[in-house]
């Protein structure tokens, strides 16, 4: 039978004593919880507040880091490089991703033959330490050098008639030594592995003074000797690298001090060779950046293309030193930049 009786709903008065003080704790201990969760989270957000990812050494001075800086990046997903020694003879790999030994020389387009030796094994994994090093049977280190070419500069000279000139330093080549490494049949080259190449001896340039006193400036300038010129002076290309490197500025606004300062450097540093490979540092390229996986910022082709090292070459000029010939003068007081 259903009861129609209204239900009773007790109020506050007709609470007894017992039931109060279930109800207070009940209560209290939601208070506790929620009070300690709160402590908890304030607790954490403390702890972490502070904890932003650090800033690395390299991510740190990439903006701006000196091509002879230190840093290294390790080998977790970006690009870095292993040392290669072949017969001896040791080369820096570059790369991305590198996981084990066989990554490095598929990088390197370093093909095994049956009878080469490699130490570790293809399995094994690289990181930041690792040497590779492969034994080729039947094959040589051959070592040779190359010319490298001087330059020919023109300066503006105050002090010498107009129409005049005269040579204030003679020229001399550079030689650029090479490291091949050659498998031969009996006299027949078989194959030829181009491993490094390094500047044995700087060019030195040719200096050609060019006379601007003018014939009427005689009788102003007897007791009164020309300011010497500041000009760094106008520089002839030499190649395709050099004139394209010539064109490219002067279409950008520079000038033509700014490819003298350029040349300066360049073949100082390397030679003008894109290969260019410091043996114990591992710098490389044409502005020899170190390291070289640098330049990667302006292509990715930046091991074999010269337009590549040479414009990271300006924009590396202009954040460190605020122009070229600021490099330029860097180096003249230092030897390096």
């Amino acid at each position: 039978m259903t009861d129609h009786r209204a239900a009773h709903s007790p109020t506050l008065r007709s609470l007894s004593k017992r039931q109060w003080i279930k109800i207070c704790a009940g209560v209290a201990v939601v208070a506790a919880v929620i009070t300690g969760g709160v402590a908890t989270s304030n607790f954490y957000v403390d702890q972490h507040k502070d904890a932003a990812p650090q800033v690395t050494a390299v991510s740190a001075s990439d903006a701006q880091a000196a091509s002879r800086g230190t840093s290294r990046e390790a080998l977790t997903g970006s690009t870095s490089y292993v040392k290669v020694v072949i017969n001896g003879k040791s080369q820096n790999i570059y790369g991305t991703n590198f996981t084990d030994v066989k990554s490095v020389l598929d990088a390197a387009d370093i093909t095994l033959d049956p009878e080469d030796t490699v130490s570790p094994s293809l399995k094994t994994k690289v990181d930041e330490n690792t040497v590779i090093k492969i034994d080729r049977a039947g094959a040589q280190l051959e070592t040779t050098d190359q010319k490298v070419p001087f330059n020919t500069i023109r300066k503006e000279d105050p002090n010498l008639e107009e129409g005049q000139e005269k040579v204030e330093t003679e020229g001399q080549d550079g030689i650029l030594e090479c490291s091949n490494l050659v498998q031969k049949a009996g006299n027949k080259v078989l194959s030829s592995y181009a491993f490094t190449t390094k500047l044995k001896k700087a060019p030195v340039d040719k200096v050609v003074l060019v006379g601007t006193k003018k014939a009427n400036q005689h009788a102003n300038n007897d007791n009164k000797a020309s300011t010497p010129s500041t000009d760094i002076g106008t520089t002839t290309p030499i190649g395709e690298m050099q004139q394209w490197a010539h064109d490219y500025l002067l279409a950008n606004g520079y000038s033509e001090a700014d490819f003298t300062a350029t040349v300066y450097i360049i073949g100082r540093e390397s030679g003008w060779s894109v290969t260019a490979t410091n043996p114990s540092s591992g710098a490389y390229g044409l502005p020899q950046s170190y390291p070289g996986n640098k330049m990667a910022s302006h292509g990715a082709d930046w091991q074999t293309n010269y337009q590549t090292q040479l414009r990271w070459f300006w924009d590396y000029c202009k954040d460190r030193y605020g122009s070229i010939q600021g490099a330029y003068q860097f180096w003249l007081a230092n030897h390096h930049y």
